[in-house]
């Protein structure tokens, strides 16, 4: 996997050159741009190489310095060393650090990262989750903090589940209908369906998500607002897009009860011929449990865009960035390879 913008550790070479461009007057942001890394590297960095200067008219004022700041880097883990694994070996904690910090990854996801990729070999050091977690407790990193931490336990929400007996009332088919086969999630191409609402009256635009229960594949919409019209025009572009591999890779869709889902025949029926494109089927009202990949990929769309955000003002390619940032995140459930790895092979198998 590339590494993404912020990955990157600052060199002794860095950190001369941020002190050159600082005098040369330029921002924060114009100096994280050059260097290729995350605006909060930078600020980070100015941090560590502070210190006070007096000036030859007495008066006092803050400036950066290289080698404070180098010095400070390599000493603050070797310390530590003598007491902890990873003090020994500040490559490794400066990755793990970058990974839960600027690319937002979990304990977890990125030791599971490293081990799949095969990158464990490229430090002389490795821990286990439980230690990390330890060592963060403790405060033994540069920047990385309980704070920067995306869920601190794994804790299971528990569903209270309910038997519907009574048929759906409108046009759509039951879940109760859905076939058994697609709950093993061993055969590609079954999809969950949601929408993500934004600021409550201040947004009108939503996100539509969907996830393949499979590889766990997200692909996201920004939608003009919450209507079904909206729903099935996304679901159109979506067979415009696909074309004939569109009734493979979408065998069905299953939905809740909202109102923007309810337009069961729009939405099955295909756009580029006669028949239908995708089968739906509806969950149980107050029945959340039953589109359980939605409800956990969500969670992971909740990290990037809290709630309380106002989606209006989100372009479309930070809406993608949102979908390629789900899909190439190490996923535990595929032994820390991504949904993306998973999707393309199942794709590849049709083709």
């Amino acid at each position: 996997m590339a590494n993404k913008k912020g990955s990157r550790q600052l060199t002794k070479a860095d950190r001369i050159k941020i002190e050159a461009l600082l005098k040369a007057g330029h921002s924060k942001r114009e100096i994280a741009a050059q260097l290729h890394v995350h605006r909060s590297t930078i600020y980070n960095e100015l941090k560590r190489g502070r210190y006070i200067h007096r000036n030859s008219d007495w008066t006092e004022e803050e400036r950066y310095s290289p080698d404070i700041a180098q010095k400070r880097c390599e000493e603050n883990l070797k310390v530590r060393g003598t007491q902890l694994k990873i003090g020994n070996d500040i490559a490794y904690a400066n990755y793990i650090e970058d990974k839960i910090v600027n690319e937002d990854y979990s304990p977890a996801a990125v030791l599971g990262e490293l081990k799949a990729q095969g990158k464990e070999g490229e430090f002389s050091t490795t821990i286990c989750v439980t230690t990390l977690y330890s060592y963060i407790d403790k405060g033994i990193f540069l920047k990385l903090t309980n704070k920067d931490l995306p869920v601190k336990k794994n804790k299971k929400r528990g569903y209270h589940k309910v038997k519907k007996q009574q048929a759906r009332a409108n046009a759509g088919e039951s879940i109760e209908k859905r076939p058994e086969e697609i709950d093993k999630r061993e055969e590609f191409g079954h999809w969950e369906m949601d929408s993500v609402i934004g600021k409550r009256g201040k947004s009108k635009n939503t996100l539509l998500v969907l996830t393949e229960r499979k590889t766990r594949d997200e692909i996201i919409f920004k939608l003009p607002d919450h209507t079904a019209e909206a729903v099935v025009a996304a679901v159109d572009r979506l067979e415009r897009k696909w074309g004939e591999l569109f009734k493979q890779v979408f065998k069905t869709i299953t939905v809740d009860n909202g109102s923007e889902f309810a337009y069961c025949e729009a939405l099955e029926k295909s756009v580029l011929g006669e028949g239908n494109r995708t089968k739906l089927y509806y969950c149980h009202p107050y029945s959340s449990w039953e589109r359980g990949t939605n409800e956990v990929t969500n969670k992971m769309v909740r990290r990037k865009v809290p709630k309380g955000t106002d989606f209006d003002e989100k372009t479309e390619e930070e809406v993608q960035s949102i979908e390629d940032w789900i899909n190439n995140y190490p996923r535990r459930i595929h032994g820390y390879h991504t949904a993306a790895e998973r999707f393309t092979e199942e794709v590849e198998k049709l083709a």
